[in-house]
Parts: C-alpha cells; sequence; structure tokens
C-alpha cells in the first residue's frame, strides 16, 4: 500500500520554490543557507519534533537527463524536496511538526509558493498534503516499528557489540555473572534520545540536486 508500511509513514513532499528575478539572494539559495546551519543529531528539528524515524530535505534544481531510451523533460520550478518516514497518522504527523518547530519550518518553507505558516495548524497540514506524492518506495528500511522501539532497538545492538567485544576470552564462569548484571543494567536504561544513535552527518549545499 502506497505510503505505508505496517505504521510506519513514508511521506514525500515536492513544494515549488518561488522564483524571483528581484530577490538577491534568491529563494532557493536562501533555503540552501539555512539549511546549512541547521543542528543535526539530538538538536536537529526533526530529532526535535514526535514520531520522526528519518528527514531529508532537498533542493532541486531540475530533472537530470540520463540519456536515451529516457525523454528530455524540465520542471518548470526548482522544488523543495521533504522526504520522512514517520509513525503514526499524517495529519498527526504534520501537526506534531506545527507545534514543535514552527520557526525552523517557516524559515524554510516561506520561501516555497503558497506556503501560509506554521501557526495556522490547518492550513499547514492542507498545505503540506496539496505538496504530497504518493510514497511507493522507500529512502530506508524502516521496520513496522515505532520510534521509541527503534531507538531502544539500536541501544541494544549497541550494547551487545560493545560487551562482546569486551569479554572476549573471559572465563566462562565470570562471563556469565557479568553478562546477567550487564542484562540487568540495560532494561533500566532509559530509551536514548531521538539523534542520539547515529553518527553525526555533516550538510552539504550547492551542489546540483545535492
Amino acid at each position: 500500500m502506497p505510503n505505508k508500511n505496517g505504521s510506519v509513514y513514508g511521506l514525500t513532499i515536492l513544494s515549488p520554490i518561488i522564483d524571483d528575478e528581484k530577490v538577491t539572494p534568491s529563494h532557493d539559495l536562501q533555503i540552501r543557507k539555512y539549511l546549512a546551519t541547521l543542528p543535526t543529531g539530538e538538536l536537529s528539528p526533526f530529532a526535535l519534533a514526535p514520531a520522526t524515524h528519518l528527514a531529508r530535505l532537498v533542493v532541486m534544481d531540475d530533472v537530470i537527463y540520463v540519456g536515451m531510451p529516457a525523454c528530455e523533460e524540465h520542471l518548470k520550478s526548482k522544488y523543495l524536496v521533504f522526504e520522512s518516514n514517520c509513525d503514526g497518522e499524517l495529519d498527526d504527523y504534520l501537526a506534531g511538526l506545527a507545534a514543535s518547530v514552527p520557526e525552523q519550518l517557516d524559515a524554510i518553507w516561506s520561501h516555497c509558493v503558497g506556503y501560509p505558516g506554521a501557526a495556522n495548524r490547518q492550513a499547514f497540514i492542507d498545505y503540506m498534503k496539496a505538496c504530497q506524492l504518493e510514497t511507493t518506495f522507500y529512502f530506508a528500511a524502516v521496520n513496522d516499528k515505532s520510534v521509541p522501539e527503534t531507538l531502544r532497538a539500536l541501544q541494544t545492538q549497541h550494547a551487545v557489540s560493545e560487551f562482546i567485544a569486551d569479554h572476549q576470552g573471559m572465563e566462562p564462569a565470570r562471563l556469565q555473572a557479568e553478562f546477567m548484571q550487564f542484562v540487568a543494567e540495560l532494561k533500566l536504561a532509559p530509551v536514548p534520545r531521538p539523534g542520539s544513535m547515529g553518527e553525526p552527518r555533516y550538510i552539504k549545499t550547492g551542489g546540483r540536486n545535492e
């Protein structure tokens, strides 16, 4: 079923960027500049917003002609592409974005045609849905688990890997005792914060459909 993988929703939004020759720098360059300032990891706006597994923003200048047998085509404007895998229903997710990070949303999408702002919650939801395309192929393999469940699984995987690496060659009785202690401590550990389990990512700007 398009857009859904169990309880996980695949969201793809293409918003046309304003083309105004009188504006310097151009709206697409202003988006790129702002995106370059956004933090990643735990401080990313999409880590602060609820229910986001992953998110990606790209300024698309045009479609690339790859040669025959494809036909050469071009876009009528530049587009801001937003891709996200998130938990739950679309309206709830968009409302959560508007409530959690309205300043960041406005700073990005205010350069797009017809954007109403995040303050008007329903207008924001309607705008995003009007720019939505069906998602039939997920950017990453996200399973049918919630964000907290996925973070817990990643935490467990990382902790078990470290335990194995640190206990190579240990005497069996001691290994068993330390493993039982490890399991007990892992059960009591808090769920990691969104954005805390991956390696730092560096934002690229200025490329052709970077």
